[in-house]
């Protein structure tokens, strides 16, 4: 508060301008804490200030500003076109996964054979040693 007068009392006019100055303070923060909230109108601010920076740089440089442009068009059709061929490429993994997995079996069949093989062949070769030893 604002120094009493001589008679002991605070000053009336003070009193008003001390309010005055404490709404007018509060009115500010108001506004400035309702501007900090106001996302839309944020967003709307950032998008314009972008937009001024890209038509100032292009200004002084349209070379540079058309290829970023091409750039990131090539990029956002990269992405589209992986978005839309994604199906196509698990489809295709899949497909490698099952021949891996229908060669090992293929694999483990020929060595089941194989070996069933050679035991048919050691036991033909030990019945051939017999036979000619019997026949000795």
């Amino acid at each position: 508060m604002t120094d009493p007068t001589a008679n002991g009392s605070p000053d009336p006019d003070a009193i008003k301008a001390e309010i005055e100055e404490t709404r007018a303070q509060l009115g500010r923060t108001v506004d400035e804490l309702s501007a900090r909230l106001d996302v839309p109108a944020r967003a709307k601010e950032g998008a314009a200030r972008a937009k001024d920076t890209a038509v100032e740089t292009y200004r002084e440089s349209p070379p540079a500003v058309i290829g970023a442009g091409a750039a990131v068009v090539g990029l956002l059709g990269l992405l589209v076109w992986r978005r839309r061929t994604r199906p196509q490429r698990r489809a295709r993994r899949e497909v490698r996964r099952e021949a891996r997995q229908a060669e090992k079996a293929l694999a483990a069949r020929r060595a089941a054979t194989e070996k069933v093989a050679r035991k048919a062949a050691k036991k033909a070769a030990r019945t051939k040693r017999k036979a000619r030893r019997a026949a000795r």
